[in-house]
């Protein structure tokens, strides 16, 4: 459990609020104080704001089925526009230090799964339809059911899935790994760099930066992620500067020690008024038609899963770590705090920035005292401010920023050590849910993998009664999905 830092301040006084601001926030009834809560809204921000960076990275380096990209720096934007909101929403109404912005892991699978099979605008259309649900399924009680259907073991095993899927995101992207051309040729599909080789000034810059946010992260540097990320940065700005590498494609012609998307070079300016073209650009309607029933089903099911649970699980930890549960392990305000999550994922569908959850990092805000929402109205404020900030963006090259990749990876990682692996039943699930998430580079394949071989596995060991009656209904749409070519082909 963490202990508040020391507060030159007045103690609270629980039984006496100082004004109608602390009554509302219950500031001193969670013995906090105003500095407390603006340390925990700085210390948030600061461990979080990569995603302002690393957001239209992920979203802009994909394609959708016409071929077509998103402007990185209106990413950024509304990237910042919406955490900033739904932050300062979480605040008001959840009254809960949990900061929200586009989650990793989500912004993935819209970018690499759900894009390339219609438009942006319906695939943040799903995005859209997902929010909505999770917010009925909140307000009539079923998020809780369908979260406890799953067993805690296998939604352990999501997260690290999930983990290891964005760092082989980030060790492709920052050309680390790459496939070998020969691969046809070969049981070894991919390797180490060029030719088995760190030969380019892009992939060294991604080793330092790697190393040296790995450093920080084990010195336990508040903004660790950020830090390296901005430190990787200034080094590419030096190699460019110096060495003249170029982007990796140069009049057509592919330059494989080229950097992988932005070249690090300093915008000819750093304030610029906020690009908002994306916001309202989706379709709810138009992907069903497009792609089909099923598919579309599949995703927006996807979606809902990897929000879900997220949330919980954030929700949770960041309570216990500010003693914030009460004897059931629920914090305060439970209902309100997931609703606020749930019109933040239909946010950000609506704003083109994938949909917005709630972030762990929250807890190095409750590390430094943060209790309440006022520490979101500091974090959102800072947000906002960073929207004005989008040219930065297009400095920031994919081999500084998959650093962070590779680290949230590791983070995610770390859980795996709660799964019971001497029991076949649950270690079997959990391991194909974790190994086929990266191998397939797909998020809902890894889930869906585990919840049908954790149904048939109980089934045959002769213990149905352990299968909560939702889970039988996920099993089977997860198989439709499996199926759903030949179910397409024959309809």
């Amino acid at each position: 459990m963490a202990i508040a830092p020391p507060d030159n301040g007045t103690p609270p006084d629980p039984a006496h609020p100082r004004s109608g601001f602390d009554r509302f926030f219950e500031i001193s009834a969670r013995g906090s104080t105003m500095s407390r809560e603006v340390r925990g809204g700085l210390a948030t921000f600061f461990t979080m704001a990569y995603i302002v960076v690393l957001n239209p990275l992920i979203l802009g380096g994909a394609v959708d089925g016409d071929g077509k990209k998103l402007s990185i720096p209106a990413i950024a934007a509304a990237t910042a526009l919406v955490a900033g909101l739904m932050t300062m929403l979480m605040g008001v109404v959840g009254r809960f230090p949990m900061a929200l912005a586009a989650g990793l892991g989500v912004n993935a699978l819209v970018a690499y799964e759900i894009a390339p099979e219609m438009t942006w605008a319906d695939a943040m259309g799903l995005v859209v339809i997902e929010g909505v649900i999770i917010a009925v399924l909140v307000l009539t009680g079923l998020r809780t059911a369908v979260f406890r259907s799953v067993p805690t073991q296998m939604k352990t095993a999501i997260g690290v899935g999930i983990g290891l899927f964005l760092t082989i995101i980030g060790l492709v992207d920052a050309g680390f790994v790459r496939r070998i051309p020969d691969a046809a040729n070969t049981t070894v599909p991919v390797g180490l760099g060029i030719n088995g080789k760190i030969v380019s000034w892009p992939m060294l810059v991604f080793v330092v930066g790697l190393l040296v946010t790995l450093v920080l992260v084990v010195r336990r540097v508040r903004g660790a992620i950020l830090i390296g990320i901005l430190a990787s940065t200034v080094l590419a700005i030096i190699v460019e500067a110096v060495a003249n590498v170029g982007p990796s494609f140069v009049d057509g012609k592919p330059n494989p020690k080229g950097w992988s998307l932005n070249v690090p070079e300093l915008p000819r300016q750093v304030v610029d008024i906020p690009d908002l073209s994306l916001l309202g650009n989706f379709n709810v309607l138009n992907s069903w038609s497009r792609a089909g029933w099923l598919v579309p089903l599949m995703f927006v099911f996807t979606l809902l899963i990897t929000d879900f649970f997220d949330t919980m699980g954030t929700m949770v930890a960041i309570g216990q770590e500010g003693s914030m549960l009460d004897e059931q392990g629920t914090p305060p305000r439970a209902k309100e705090i997931l609703l606020v999550d749930s019109i933040a994922a239909a946010a950000g569908g609506a704003a083109s920035v994938s949909s917005n959850t709630s972030y762990i990092e929250s807890a190095a805000g409750v590390a430094e005292g943060a209790r309440t929402g006022v520490a979101n109205l500091v974090t959102g404020a800072l947000f906002l401010l960073a929207m004005f900030l989008a040219p930065l963006s297009l400095v920031v090259p994919f081999e500084a920023a998959s650093t962070a990749l590779v680290v949230v990876g590791f983070l995610m990682m770390t859980a795996v050590r709660t799964i019971d692996w001497t029991d076949y039943e649950i270690a079997i699930p959990a391991f194909l849910t974790i190994t086929l998430m990266p191998f397939t580079y797909s998020i809902s394949n890894g889930i869906g993998a585990g919840i049908i071989s954790y149904v048939v596995i109980k089934l045959a060991k002769g213990k149905a009664r352990d299968i909560h009656p939702l889970l039988y209904g996920v099993a089977a749409l997860f198989i439709l999905y499996f199926l759903r070519g030949p179910i397409e082909s024959v309809l």
